[in-house]
């Protein structure tokens, strides 16, 4: 199978699954931000991933070793084993991950917690962030 098709698949079947996972520490999200900023279908072993953020910070091989495996195992990465190593993908885009974020936080509020959480997201968003929302509106209004 295709890195595309993989990517693809794994995707489908697991949108949902990081709601409650996208809760990030430090190291995951610097880790996970090299994978984002990778071409997509792009995939990179924990040296390659150790390299990139060694030029910023101090950390072991082993520990970003530790790390990836985790996330792999938190189902935000896609992992796979070629020859002796281990290859890596991130399973979402960035933006996927935090509308799931957002989603799965909304999901637990009560109903009566919704809307006022809504409005006060919106009251704190940027002209750039309304004219999106304003975009996204339209779009769902004209389909």
């Amino acid at each position: 199978m295709t890195v595309k098709k993989k990517l693809s698949a794994a995707r489908s079947t697991t949108t949902t699954r990081t709601a409650g996972k996208a809760q990030l520490g430090d190291l995951e999200r610097a880790v996970m931000d090299v994978l984002w900023d990778l071409d997509e279908g792009q995939e990179v072993t924990v040296r390659e991933v150790h390299a990139a953020l060694s030029q910023t910070r101090d950390v072991a091989y082993t520990t970003v070793m530790t790390v990836m495996d985790r996330l792999a195992r938190k189902g935000m990465t896609i992992q796979h084993k070629e020859g002796r190593a281990y290859r890596y993908l991130a399973r979402t885009t960035r933006a996927e991950m935090t509308a799931d974020l957002m989603r799965g936080t909304l999901s637990d509020l009560g109903s009566g917690e919704r809307e006022p959480a809504l409005v006060a997201f919106v009251e704190e968003a940027s002209a750039e962030d309304l004219a999106a929302l304003r975009r996204a509106l339209a779009a769902l209004d004209a389909s």
